[in-house]
Order: structure tokens, then sequence, then C-alpha cells
């Protein structure tokens, strides 16, 4: 879903210098209040998205807190509309958009220790409060959309909306059609053992009163989780890979299992928590160790499939369904869409494509995943907007500014309907 706005762009960070109110009145919207706590809470959430500090930046802190009261206002204002149109949302979509600000809460400052200590409160207690400001936000969220839905644009509107702005519009980047056969390289039988055997002997030490954070954060590959003690926060059913979570939903609170084997490596792991279709993890990962000559086999593997069984585009998508072990693409014939290869996730990917000929199986990319066969279906240039070749990009950056003016006329003639008073400075 598109975001346009202000008030849909609060997050819910909070900052380590975290302004303090008395608290009171910050606005006034029909029977409904805004606290200068709420306020304040906010605020210093969105500062530390922000990277503003209210002691080096005071002028900004203040630009901010303006902003957020107004987004703040706004959104009761949405809310006592979407009210009016029966808008709702389910309890697992509240869950689930909060587990995922969470997340990020977390990553951001660094672990749930820090995120505890910038929030001030357990992260428990952080959930249990900021629920129904989280259904608020996603009853705005989807009235929001409702409304934007109805906003339409014409031919007349692209090329009116090109001619005002063209010296303005950002450089469109090349995109290219682009699909892949994903080949693993693949560790040794020795190598699999050593790392089992490793995390063996970590398990038993923690076993034994070591400490899971520290052994995690010494020896742990996975660098999203590593830093936290190994803890992946809070996750839903059905979002981690299969064997670890069925082994985390499995084992008992505290139960220390493993090592298992994924896609990614080997992992201990422990189960903390547990809350229906919830589970809060932590694990070691460690990947056994590739050799030069596991890459030369993997890179063997796929050339012979370049030359031995790859001529045609039906070919290639064969070649995907039998081979390539990237399940988001296997049944779609490896489609990636059309990427933008200076901006790729997998940069080896995009650095190959204007080396590759198009229509061509490109022989093997190596990459920190595997080796990668390519096929590029077509390309759309990039340069300085025109309408010939960039009609659709221009008419998704007018239909979006059509969207942004239609919404500002709107909520300015929906604020006269209501009673609003900002005390707030």
């Amino acid at each position: 879903m598109n975001r346009f706005f202000p008030f849909l762009l609060v997050s819910f960070l909070a900052s380590q210098n975290a302004a303090q109110y008395i608290d009171g009145v910050a606005a006034i919207i029909e029977d409904h209040v805004v606290l200068k706590s709420e306020l304040a809470q906010m605020v210093n959430m969105a500062a530390i998205q922000n990277r503003i500090d209210p002691n080096n930046n005071p002028d900004g802190f203040v630009r901010l807190q303006n902003t957020i009261v107004q987004s703040m206002v706004d959104q009761k204002i949405m809310l006592e509309m979407a009210e009016i149109d029966s808008i709702v949302v389910e309890e697992k979509e509240v869950d689930q958009a909060l587990d995922q600000q969470i997340q990020m809460l977390v990553a951001q400052a660094g672990g749930e220790d820090r995120a505890e200590d910038a929030l001030g409160q357990p992260l428990n207690d952080f959930r249990r409060e900021f629920w129904y400001d989280m259904r608020d936000r996603l009853v705005s969220e989807r009235y929001q959309q409702k409304l934007l839905d109805g906003v339409s644009i014409t031919r007349a509107d692209v090329i009116a909306f090109f001619q005002t702005y063209k010296d303005s519009l950002p450089i469109i980047p090349m995109k290219a059609k682009v699909r892949h056969v994903l080949v693993p390289i693949k560790p040794s039988s020795d190598a699999k053992k050593a790392t089992f055997s490793f995390l063996d002997q970590l398990k038993v030490q923690i076993e034994d009163g070591a400490s899971f954070e520290d052994l995690a954060r010494a020896n742990s590959q996975d660098p999203g989780s590593k830093n936290n003690g190994g803890s992946l926060g809070w996750a839903n059913r059905g979002s981690l890979v299969k064997n670890f979570e069925t082994a985390a939903f499995t084992s008992g609170v505290g139960e220390i299992t493993g090592p298992i084997e994924t896609e990614f490596g080997y992992h201990i792991l422990e189960t903390l928590e547990k809350q229906g279709d919830k589970i809060h993890v932590r694990h070691i990962l460690m990947a056994p160790e590739i050799t030069k000559q596991d890459n030369e086999r993997a890179f063997n593997f796929s050339m012979s499939l370049k030359e031995d069984s790859i001529k045609t585009l039906d070919d290639f998508k064969n070649i995907v369904k039998r081979h390539s072990t990237d399940q988001l693409t296997k049944n779609v014939g490896g489609d990636l869409g059309w990427i933008d290869p200076s901006n790729y996730s997998v940069p080896e990917i995009g650095q190959a494509i204007k080396y590759i000929e198009m229509g061509a199986c490109s022989p093997p990319i190596n990459s920190s995943i595997g080796f990668h066969l390519l096929w590029v279906e077509g390309v759309k240039k990039g340069g300085r907007p025109n309408l010939r070749d960039h009609w659709a990009d221009i008419e998704s950056m007018a239909l979006n500014k059509k969207k942004m003016d239609w919404y500002q006329d709107w909520i300015s003639e929906a604020r006269t309907k209501f009673y609003v008073e900002i005390t707030t400075n």
C-alpha cells in the first residue's frame, strides 16, 4: 500500500533523548484529545528514525513536533470519518503490523535491551499499550486508501503534469526484465560435520550455564541477530524457514534445541516465549565452510546447464523448475520482474546486466548466495524523463501528485466540519 501523507509516516521508534512533558492536552478534536504525553512519545519515536537530536537540532525537533501534532489531528478526523463508513481491521492484521514495528525498533536501537531502555518500558508493555494506536493507524490507512482509490488520471493529465514539472523530475533509472536460475554452492559433508560438532559443543556449554547471548555475539554468523544476542524478536507462524520454525514451535520454553539444518546453515535455538501463533526465539547460526572445490563444482554444474540444456527461453524456464533453489521464483520461470540494475538487492546481478546478451543465457554469475544463470528479456531506457520512453513512470508520478493534492483539499474541508484546537506551541 502506498503511503503519501505525514500521519502515516510516524513510526513506533523511541529516542534515547526523550523530551519530558508534564501531561496535559496537546490538541482537542471534537470529543477526542491528544495528550502531551502521547505527542511527546510520538515525536521522540519519530526523532530517532529521522536522526534528529533535540539537543543538537532543537529547531528541527520543534518542526517535527508541529508536523506530528497536525498529523495526529488529521488521524483523529480520519478515524471519525472511517467510523461512519464502518471501516474495520482484523486483530491478526494489528498483531502483524505491531510485530513488524517492534522488530524495526529493536533493529534500529541495536538490540532488545537498548530498545527497552529507549522506550523506558519492557517491550511487552509497549506492545500492550500501543496495540490500539496501531489499530487506529491501520483503520486510518484503510480509509485513506479507500478514498484515494477513486482518484484517477487521464492521458491529458499526464501530459500536463509532464509539461509543468519536466525540468524538476528525477532521472529515470534504466530497468531490465530478468529471469534467473540459482545454483547454490554446497559445502562438503566433512564441513557439515565439523559445523554440526562445533554447535553441539556450544549447546553443551549453554546447558552447563554459559551465556547464550555471549556465545551468539561471539560465534553467530547471522548479522541481523548476532549483536542482539541471537534474538529474532517475535515472529509469526509461517514467517520463519520451515525446519527452524518447526523446531522453535515444538520446543519447550527455555529448551536449547539443535543443531538443526536449514538453507542458511546449522542452528541451535532457544524458544523464549510463546503466544498462540507467535513465538519469541533466539539462535546461533553457523554455515559450513565453503572451499574452492565447492565453488568449482557449483560453477561447473551451472556451466553445463547453460551449454547443454538452455537454447531457448522455454528451455531456461524448464531448468528453473528443475534446478533453481530460489523458492520465490522457482514456479514463475525465475522471473525477477523489472529491476533497477544500479540498486538491486543482489548487486552482482545488477552489475552483470550490461554485459549480457538479450535473449540468451548468461554465463554463471557468482554472488554471496550462489551462482546465477540470467536471461534478460527486455530493457527500458533510463535518463531524463520523456513521454515516449517513460510513460508509465511519469503516469505514476502524475497520479501520486494528483492524489496528494486531492487529499490535502479533502482534509482541509474535513477539518472545517470538526472542532479542532491545538494547544501545543
